[in-house]
Parts: C-alpha cells; sequence; structure tokens
C-alpha cells in the first residue's frame, strides 16, 4: 500500500492554499511549485518546501508536466495532486506521473481521456442510460457536408461546442442557419487554437436553463456514491460566479433521479476519486439532461464540504493511498445550506473585464460561524494578467437558503479590497436579485441583470 508523507501541489493560488490546509492536518508535507510571477505568493510561503518551474506564462511553468514531475523528484514528493485547471485533466500528465515512481491524485488516465471528449462522454451518458440533449454528430475542419441538415433536425437554437473544450471555453450560440456555417467555422479554428483539436458538435440550446451538477466519488471497482448536488447557474461567459449546495427549487423526484443517474455513470466507468456530472435542467419541461464530467476536484466543492461535514480533498488522498475504504451511501448527510461567491479582479460594467493590479488594502469580512473563506491574497500581492483573476472564494452557511444568503450578504459588505476593480457590489447585486432570492433564476441571470431597467 503506498504511503504520502510528502505531496507536490501542481497549482497556485486558493486551491493550492486550500489542499496544503488538508496536507497540514493529515500530517503531509507540501512542496509548492512557482512561476516567476508567484515567488512571493501565499501559497508558496504555506509550503514546507517550494520549487521554481519557470518564467510567467503558464505554458512556460504551471503547464510544463515534466518541469512539475522533476521538482516532485527534486524534494522527494511521494505523490502530486494537480488542483483544478492547469494539468488536471491531462491524461498525458496523469500517466507521465506515474510513470516517474509518483502518485497520481485523481482518476485513472484513460478516463480522463474518455470523459475529457465531450462528445465521447455524451455516448458513455447514453450508454449507462442518462438523459443526453438532442446533439449531431462531429464535424471535423474539412467535414461540414450535413452541418445544416443536422442543425435543423435538433431545431434551433443550437450551441455550437468543441469537443474538447471545457470551462465555458469553445461555446457558441447559434439562432438560425444565415449565421451556422461562420460561428461553427470559428469555433473550429479557437478550439484547433485552444485545445489542438478543432472537432465540434452541436447541441440543443435550452433557453430556460439552470446548471446543476453533482459531486460523486468513486472507489476504483466499479462502485460510487454522490455527495448529493449544487446550483451553478450564475454565470458570465458560460463561466460560474455564485454556486449553491443543495439545488433549490428542485422536486424531490427529479433530485433524487439526478443524483443516481450521475453515481450510473461514475460507476459504469469505474471513477476513481471526486468527480463531477454536470446537468443542464430545463425549468419549462423539469426534466434534466447530461452536459459533461469533471474528472478532477470543482472550484465550488466548499459549499458541498459545508453541507455534509466532508473533507473531499483528504478522501481524493487517502484514495490515491489506497486507504480509504468504499462508503455507503446512507452514511453520507447533508445538513442546512450553503452558498459560495467568488471575488474576482474585474470589471462588470465593462463585460466582467479582467482588473489586475496591486491590492493595497484587505480586510476580510468578521470570522463567524458557518463562514468560509478560500485564498491565497495579502495587501500588498499583485493580481496578474498571467491567471485566471479570482481573488477568493467566500462561502455561507446555514440551517436554511435564506439564512445562508443572509450570512453572505454580511460577509460581502465586510469585505474590503482597493487598489483593484472587483465584482464584489455586483455579487450583492445579484444574491439580493427577486429571481435569485426565490431561487427562480437561469443561467441568464446576469444577463438580465445587466440590461437596464
Amino acid at each position: 500500500m503506498p504511503k504520502i508523507t510528502k505531496l507536490l501541489v501542481a497549482n497556485r493560488g486558493e486551491i493550492a492554499c486550500r489542499i496544503m490546509a488538508t496536507c497540514r492536518s493529515m500530517g503531509i508535507e507540501t512542496v509548492a511549485v512557482y512561476s516567476d510571477a508567484d515567488e512571493n505568493s501565499a501559497h508558496v510561503a504555506l509550503a514546507d518546501e517550494a520549487i521554481s518551474i519557470g518564467p510567467a506564462p503558464a505554458k512556460e511553468s504551471y503547464l510544463r508536466g515534466g518541469a512539475v514531475i522533476d521538482a516532485a523528484k527534486k524534494c522527494g514528493a511521494d505523490a502530486i495532486h494537480p488542483g483544478y485547471g492547469f494539468l488536471s485533466e491531462s491524461p498525458a500528465f496523469a500517466d507521465a506521473v506515474k510513470e516517474a515512481g509518483l502518485i497520481w491524485i485523481g482518476p485513472d488516465s484513460r478516463t480522463i481521456e474518455k470523459m475529457g471528449d465531450k462528445d465521447n462522454a455524451r455516448t458513455i451518458a447514453k450508454s449507462a442510460g442518462v438523459p443526453v440533449l438532442a446533439g449531431s454528430s462531429r464535424f471535423a475542419l474539412d467535414r461540414l457536408d450535413t452541418l445544416e441538415s443536422e442543425a435543423a433536425a435538433i431545431g434551433y437554437p443550437v450551441l455550437v461546442k468543441a469537443a474538447a473544450g471545457g470551462g465555458g471555453i469553445g461555446m457558441r450560440r447559434v439562432d438560425d442557419g444565415t449565421s451556422l456555417r461562420s460561428v461553427v467555422s470559428k469555433t473550429q479554428s479557437m478550439a484547433e487554437r485552444s485545445f489542438g483539436d478543432g472537432t465540434v458538435y452541436l447541441e440543443r440550446f435550452v433557453p430556460k436553463a439552470r446548471h446543476v451538477e453533482v459531486q460523486i466519488f468513486g472507489f476504483g471497482d466499479g462502485t460510487a456514491v454522490h455527495v448529493y448536488d449544487r446550483d451553478c447557474s450564475v454565470q458570465r461567459r458560460f463561466q460560474k460566479v455564485i454556486e449553491e449546495a443543495p439545488a433549490p427549487n428542485l422536486s424531490d423526484a427529479v433530485r433524487s433521479e439526478m443524483q443516481e443517474a450521475a453515481v450510473r455513470l461514475a460507476e459504469s466507468v469505474s471513477y476513481s476519486g471526486a468527480g463531477t456530472v454536470e446537468f443542464i435542467y430545463d425549468a419549462d419541461r423539469q426534466d434534466f439532461s447530461f452536459l459533461e464530467m469533471n474528472t478532477r476536484i470543482q472550484v465550488e466543492h466548499p459549499v458541498t464540504e459545508l453541507v455534509t461535514g466532508i473533507d473531499l480533498v483528504a478522501w481524493q488522498i487517502e484514495q490515491a493511498a489506497g486507504i480509504l475504504a468504499p462508503r455507503d451511501q446512507n452514511t453520507i448527510v447533508k445538513t442546512g445550506h450553503a452558498v459560495e461567491a467568488r471575488i474576482y479582479a474585474e470589471r462588470p460594467e465593462k463585460n466582467f473585464f479582467p482588473s489586475p493590479g496591486r491590492i493595497e488594502t484587505l480586510f476580510w469580512p468578521s470570522s463567524r460561524s458557518g463562514l468560509r473563506i478560500d485564498h491565497a491574497v495579502r495587501a500588498g500581492d499583485v493580481i496578474t494578467p498571467f491567471y485566471d483573476p479570482m481573488i477568493a472564494k467566500i462561502a455561507a452557511s446555514g440551517p436554511d437558503r435564506p439564512a445562508a444568503l443572509a450570512l453572505l450578504d454580511t460577509a460581502l459588505s465586510e469585505l474590503v479590497i482597493t487598489g483593484l476593480s472587483t465584482n464584489t457590489a455586483f455579487l450583492r447585486r445579484v444574491i439580493r436579485s427577486d429571481a435569485f432570492q426565490r431561487a427562480d433564476h437561469t443561467t441568464k441571470i446576469i444577463d438580465d441583470l445587466l440590461v437596464p431597467a
């Protein structure tokens, strides 16, 4: 049975600090890797050791799998945790970690590969009896002969989606046939540049949609459990901003079916570790369809941890080390409600354009029961243009949704950040809006709030 005494975190920022916090509680030493831009960052200061892996651009540092593995071997680490983003869903990196004699904290590379291809994942979901939105075959750069006929069969509007995309990247809506070919061509070119794969497919667009996901955990033996559900409908540019657990305003029947479908999918691929099965919930039809599976820890995992008391990162580490016994679904219990808001250095009034700069003053909300802040910044730190401009995640929990929302609103009102622009005021506007308070919102809520009354 492998033993983990020293773990390298192949990431930066708040997720690196969050993983290190769990390692400390488990008595595991930690190693940080950093780019030139992050030499004095909080995650470097928190780790027991730190190793430079290259210049500021991610492709020259955090995306250099070989440099990360060399760092792990140099410091004598036993394992690598990829966090989210960067190399977390790279099957080649997962294989390279294992080939180097290190423990990979994540699902098997073949599972990452199968579920990372969005179109292939749809096929696997269908085989597992999971509902899937109407869609087309794949379209390569040089094959568009059936494009119009397949779009017509699905019915407009449709989404053009990059097969290798993710995180909201590589998706474009098309309302009619006049712009279909140009949008497909642009999406293919973008996908080729971003993912090295220009293949796209079409999928039915759901006008009144909610984004609901189920946290799963697989034990690698064909069994899995769910750790309940989350709503992630508040998004800008297809990227999540506010998340909550459990998803509000769902019937018990739909919620149960969704959770069972997620577990069925995970078990069908003998999934190992933490993962998320994402669904589109059609508010008009009151049914759901498979969207994609994320084979890693999610940014929004704190809300699940708050309502269940489970440390998902500890489970990941124990699973990788072979010491986590399969859990019985009945032993996983949720209590209350939790809501999380992502604080970004950005300008909501300028289409959420990033606002990098130095944090001059920083005062966090007062510490109190039910409040959790995941961050990796201090006064004087710089939010650089090289990486995602997220500053922190503030999550609030309470006995019910109104209590959690009230605590989150209070926490956001107490947050003080100067020196750069943030989305804090806009987040308060969202959670105070009538639609969100009633849990009657969809993925269009931010677009609706941006339209002048």
